[in-house]
């Protein structure tokens, strides 16, 4: 077998090194997007090399080891866009959870989800088996966490979902969340030394209040009682990414309301989900902050794809959108709360975007490029190439001792 060339040795090295963790927002997303680009170029050139290539850039980065069960942690390090600082676990141990109850939300059994979350120490948390987990409560997140659900099933469902509030360097990845409720008014503990009452829970899949550096990725969300991803009061650095999301109304709202200011700095990449069937709106509605829609495919809305209020900045690309029959639904934007005098200021653009079925995207605001710096974090691949980036989106089916 031919020898990798210095570059694939240099990419290679790329990932597994290590990167300088900041608590901020990204204040130069252009490089971020060179960075990328540079990502992006590499795996192609190393296409020959692994032989298994996709052009995601983050599957790109791991799926091609089919020792990645041995090599969990690698995963760190295949963010991109404004979540792209998520290290979760990663310089932490393993944590197996073996048990899938969650009888006590104070004092949470060691081996459940809910008592390797709280703890204090960077963790990478992995399931020993198959497992649905009836959350008796939110599951209340502590910082620096990974919930990884490779080579197993598992599903969060039929009661309260995940929270991630006040808290920084979170991932989830391959977790089935559905049919999440609404808490009631509970004790719930949030670390080891700390717990206090909770007030009622919204019902979202995965509720983001004031966090930062959080990756949501290759996760499979339906039918909850609010968002399936919400982010609000002052959340930023997030990425959303590689999610199959069906069967539900509002599913993902990004910023708190028009009058929360504090939204103004929060950056969200969108890149890689699938919006599948029986979806409604909200694909996502943005307040205030800067927006990156990339390389998304959306087969499904009945009301609009994607909308926003507060003038926020959406940078649309490359993303493929086949409108309803419904002749009055193929409008692929919503400018809400406003009269026309007002949202036609708002920076929204399409750009690439492959329209399908008569969809259509209204633009507002400038034109030039710079407007949308604080809304860039990738480089987008061309819409053709949608369906073959997206055709893994959600919960993988890994097993051990092959390539996922």
């Amino acid at each position: 077998m031919e020898s990798p060339s210095p570059l694939s040795l240099i990419f290679l090295f790329s990932l597994l090194t290590p990167t300088l963790i900041s608590s901020s927002p990204v204040q130069d997303p252009e490089l971020v997007v060179q960075e990328v680009h540079r990502t992006v170029n590499a795996s192609r050139r190393n296409l020959g090399y692994f032989s298994c290539g996709t052009g995601n850039p983050i599957d790109d980065c791991w799926r091609c080891d089919s020792n990645w069960e041995n090599n969990r942690q690698r995963l760190a390090d295949c963010a991109i866009g404004f979540g792209k600082n998520a290290i979760g676990g990663r310089d932490g141990k393993i944590y197996v959870v073996t048990d899938s109850s969650d009888h006590d939300a104070v004092n949470p059994k060691p081996g459940t989800l809910r008592h390797a979350v709280i703890q204090d120490e960077p963790l990478w948390i992995i399931f020993a088996r198959d497992m649905v987990i009836k959350l008796k409560e939110e599951l209340i997140m502590n910082s620096f966490k990974t919930i990884d659900g490779r080579g197993s099933s598992v599903h969060i469902a039929g009661g309260p979902c995940i929270t991630v509030q006040f808290v920084t360097n979170i991932i989830i990845h391959g977790i089935n969340i559905h049919d999440c409720k609404q808490g009631g008014n509970a004790m719930v503990r949030d670390s080891p030394g700390h717990y206090g009452w909770r007030t009622v829970s919204d019902g979202d899949g995965v509720s983001i209040f004031g966090g930062s550096h959080v990756w949501v990725d290759h996760c499979s969300l339906s039918n909850c009682q609010d968002g399936l991803i919400d982010a609000i009061h002052g959340s930023t650095a997030i990425t959303i990414s590689n999610n199959y999301m069906t069967h539900h109304d509002k599913v993902m709202l990004l910023g708190h309301s028009d009058s929360y200011t504090q939204d103004k700095n929060m950056q969200v990449t969108i890149a890689f989900n699938h919006f599948g069937e029986g979806l409604v709106q909200r694909m996502p509605r943005c307040r205030h902050g800067y927006f990156h829609v990339v390389n998304n495919d959306y087969t499904h809305w009945e009301m609009y794809a994607i909308g926003g209020s507060a003038s926020p900045t959406i940078n649309s690309q490359g993303n493929r959108f086949l409108a309803p029959n419904d002749r009055s639904s193929k409008e692929v934007t919503k400018h809400e709360n406003a009269p026309e005098s007002e949202w036609k200021h708002w920076n929204w653009r399409s750009e690439g975007d492959l329209m399908l079925n008569g969809a259509y995207f209204t633009l507002s605001g400038a034109g030039a490029s710079s407007s949308y710096a604080r809304a860039s974090s990738l480089g987008a691949r061309p819409s053709s190439v949608v369906g073959s980036i997206t055709t893994g989106a959600g919960a993988l089916n890994c097993r051990k001792g092959s390539r996922c």
